[in-house]
C-alpha cells in the first residue's frame, strides 16, 4: 500500500499551554504537530512561572511577545490577533484540562487536550456544551487508537470479519511506578500521585482510559457496566497503581481490564484481543506494525502494517512496508486529523471519512463515564455499577460531524 503524502498547505498556527523545560508529553505533541507539517508553534503559556515560560519559549524559537505565563491572557490576546494560534494543545497536569480547554474554546479557538479530559463527569458535560455552543474542535489525544493496523482492525470488525462480538480483552502494564519516585522528587510521578493535580484516579485516569478507549475504539461498544477493584499497592500512595475490572459491553460483549503501573519488568504492554464468533484479532503495542487475525478452526494471519489494503489503514501511514512507523507517527496523525478538521471548516466543506476517526469530546467523556463507574463500584466493594449514557451533547456533537461527511 502506498503511503499517505505530506501536506503541502499552509502550517496552521498552534500554541501550546503547558510542557515546558522537564516536561515529557509537550515535547511528543510538538513533534507530532510538525511531523507532517500541518502545524507550526507560533504561541505558547509553557509555565506558570514568568521567568521560566520565557526561558521554555526561547529555547524553542517563540517570539517573546508571544511567550505567556497566564493561560487566560494567551486565550485573549491570541483571539485578539489577526494571526492569533488556530489550535492550542493542552499538555499540563490534569486538574487545568478542563479550564485552560474552556478558555480557549470561548475564544473561539479550537482544541486538542491531552487525555483525561477532564477530573469530573461534570467537567467533561459542560465542555461538551460548550463544543456544541461554538461550534468548534475539542480532540482528545488517545493516540494508540491512530495506529494504522488498529484502525484496520476496527474496518475488519465494522465489516463483520469477527462475525458477532462475543469478549474484548485489553491490558496496560507499566513498571514505571513501581517504587515511590513520588517521594523522591519526580516530576512526572509527583502530580500523577497527587488527587489535587491528578484527579481522584491514579493508573486508572493515566492509563485505564487509554485501554478503554481502545477497546471502545475498536469494537464500536461502550461498556454498560463495571465491577472494580482499585489497589494502591505501595504502601502510602494516595492514588490507584493497579486496576483490575469485568466488564459488560453493549450487547451482551463481555471484556476485562488490567491497568498497571507497577508490573514490574513492562514497559508500555498495551496489549487489545477481541473475540467474535468466526474469529479474533490481537494488537500489540510494543510491536504495532503487526495485527494478528486468527480465525476460528486454528488458521491465523499475521497483517502487515505497510500491506493491509484499507482507506483507513492508508490514511494512518507514512512509510512503506519494511520500515516501522510508532509512537510519535501515531501521536501526528492526531494532529493531521485536527488539521483536515479546521481546514475544512474554514472552506466550508465536510471534513475526510478517514478524518472522523479523530477522538473527541464525546471520546473523552465517555472516558471520564468510565472513570466514575469504576470509582463508585470500588467504593460499593467491587459490585457491579451502571456506566452512564453519554450526554446527547457530547454524543450530538460528534454525529454532526459523521453527518457533513455523507
Amino acid at each position: 500500500m502506498s503511503a499517505h503524502q505530506p501536506s503541502f498547505q499552509r502550517p496552521l498556527r498552534l500554541g501550546m499551554v503547558g510542557g515546558g523545560e522537564g516536561a515529557f508529553i509537550g515535547a511528543v505533541h510538538r513533534i507530532a504537530a510538525r511531523l507532517d507539517g500541518e502545524f507550526e508553534l507560533v504561541a505558547a503559556a509553557l509555565s506558570s512561572q514568568a521567568e521560566r515560560a520565557a526561558a521554555s519559549g526561547a529555547a524553542l524559537g517563540l517570539d517573546a511577545g508571544r511567550c505567556y505565563a497566564d493561560w487566560r491572557e494567551m486565550a485573549r490576546r491570541e483571539a485578539e490577533r489577526a494571526d492569533g494560534i488556530e489550535l492550542v494543545a493542552i499538555v499540563t497536569p490534569n486538574h487545568l484540562h478542563a479550564p485552560v480547554a474552556r478558555a480557549f474554546l470561548e475564544a473561539g479557538i479550537d482544541v486538542i487536550c491531552d487525555k483525561p479530559l477532564a477530573i469530573s463527569v461534570q467537567e467533561g458535560r459542560e465542555l461538551a456544551a460548550l463544543v456544541q455552543a461554538r461550534k468548534r474542535l475539542l480532540a482528545v489525544s488517545y493516540n494508540y487508537s491512530a495506529y494504522p493496523l488498529l484502525r484496520h482492525a476496527r474496518e475488519l470488525v465494522r465489516a463483520g470479519e469477527l462475525g458477532p462480538l462475543r469478549l474484548i480483552q485489553i491490558e496496560y502494564a507499566q513498571d514505571w511506578l513501581a517504587e515511590p519516585l513520588e517521594t523522591q522528587g519526580h516530576k512526572q510521578a509527583s502530580w500523577r500521585c497527587d488527587p489535587a493535580l491528578a484527579g481522584p484516579a491514579g493508573a486508572l485516569g493515566d492509563i485505564g482510559t487509554h485501554a478503554y478507549q481502545l477497546a471502545c475504539f475498536v469494537s464500536g461498544l461502550r461498556a454498560t457496566a463495571v465491577a472494580a477493584e482499585l489497589s494502591s499497592l505501595l504502601p502510602g500512595r494516595q492514588l490507584d497503581d493497579n486496576v483490575q475490572l469485568m466488564l459488560r459491553f453493549d450487547g451482551g460483549v463481555r471484556g476485562a481490564l488490567w491497568a498497571s503501573q507497577v508490573a514490574s519488568g513492562c514497559e508500555n504492554g498495551l496489549r487489545l484481543r477481541i473475540f467474535g464468533a468466526k474469529a479474533g484479532l490481537e494488537f500489540n503495542q510494543e510491536q504495532p506494525n503487526q495485527l494478528r487475525l486468527s480465525r476460528l478452526g486454528g488458521s491465523s494471519e499475521l497483517l502487515s502494517r505497510g500491506r493491509v489494503d484499507s482507506a483507513a489503514a492508508r490514511a494512518a501511514t507514512r512509510l512503506p512496508p519494511g520500515h516501522p512507523e510508532g509512537y510519535l507517527e501515531a501521536f501526528a496523525q492526531i494532529y493531521r486529523d485536527a488539521a483536515e478538521h479546521i481546514r475544512a471548516r474554514q472552506q466550508g466543506r465536510a471534513p475526510s471519512t478517514e478524518s472522523l476517526a479523530l477522538p473527541q469530546v464525546s471520546e473523552g467523556l465517555a472516558g471520564l463515564l468510565f472513570v466514575d463507574a469504576a470509582l463508585r463500584s470500588q467504593l460499593a466493594g467491587g459490585a457491579w455499577t451502571a456506566v452512564d449514557d453519554l450526554s446527547a451533547e457530547a454524543a450530538g456533537q460528534q454525529s454532526a460531524h459523521e453527518e457533513t461527511a455523507k
